[in-house]
């Protein structure tokens, strides 16, 4: 099981964590409908770097518990308080993809940046997913309604059609590594991938970008057809001092796209 491969968070939960090196602590939260296994090139370049990773894979996903019940941002930033607590890790750089991002960024207005020293958030799901009054960037809600019923018919196609758009376009990675992104989604509980299309189309965390209070790198591709770079240009409007950083060469998948340039900035922002 190595060290502290799982923790319990609650009674009968626990999550599954990835926790290699020793130095500076950055804390990866994977995006909808994956699980931390997504950062395997940045765990293995950046813990040869002197960082210690973690990752941590949100209930019901991947190979953590997924108990039936409620899946929202409180209980996923709680999750993560717990994890930060149970390894006594401080001073982090709390790094979240897509829907991870939206995570990370509730954490830290939740949590007052506890235990959080700076912020990492990649083609986040933020401020809001989707189209709404006073907020014209993102998705239509109703595309996000035709991802929940294609969860609740027919799953697999829904992880297979996301797969298409996940990249710059469907021949930039190979076809192996498309299959086993496409295995992680469907390692997922299909409660928790509909219950988290439904939190990615109705939460707004507008409000919550004033309360960041810590460094912030905004790391989003101008090609980015899940999370428009709209949002990455909101966020870094609404983030006081939040640097952005564009790419131009990936999708939504910019940590495995552009990785040494990636892995470079993340290193350089971590400090």
């Amino acid at each position: 099981m190595g060290k502290n491969e799982f923790v319990e968070v609650e009674p009968n939960v626990h999550l599954h964590i990835r926790d290699w090196g020793k130095g500076k602590p950055i804390v990866f939260i994977p995006g909808w409908p994956l699980s931390h296994e997504m950062f395997e090139y940045q765990f293995t370049h950046l813990v040869q770097q002197g960082y210690r990773c973690v990752g941590i894979t949100m209930r019901g996903f991947g190979k953590s518990s997924a108990p039936w019940g409620d899946y929202n941002y409180d209980i996923f930033a709680d999750d993560i308080k717990k994890i930060l607590e149970a390894l006594d890790l401080n001073e982090v750089t709390l790094a979240g993809h897509s829907m991870g991002g939206a995570i990370s960024l509730h954490y830290v207005a939740r949590h007052k940046s506890e235990r959080v020293a700076k912020l990492a958030l990649f083609g986040a799901a933020a401020p809001c997913f989707t189209k709404r009054p006073g907020f014209q960037y993102g998705l239509e809600p109703s595309a996000v309604d035709g991802f929940i019923e294609a969860c609740n018919a027919d799953r697999p196609k829904l992880v297979e059609d996301f797969g298409k758009i996940f990249f710059l376009n469907e021949n930039a990675v190979s076809v192996k590594l498309g299959e086993w992104f496409y295995d992680m989604g469907m390692e997922a509980s299909p409660h928790a991938t509909a219950a988290c299309l439904k939190v990615l189309r109705n939460f707004d965390l507008r409000e919550e970008m004033a309360k960041v209070n810590v460094p912030t790198a905004i790391f989003h591709s101008k090609h980015d057809k899940i999370c428009l770079f709209q949002l990455g240009e909101a966020m870094a409007d609404g983030i006081k001092g939040a640097t952005l950083i564009p790419f131009e060469k990936s999708g939504h998948g910019l940590f495995f796209e552009e990785k040494d340039k990636f892995n470079k900035e993340l290193v350089k922002f971590a400090g």
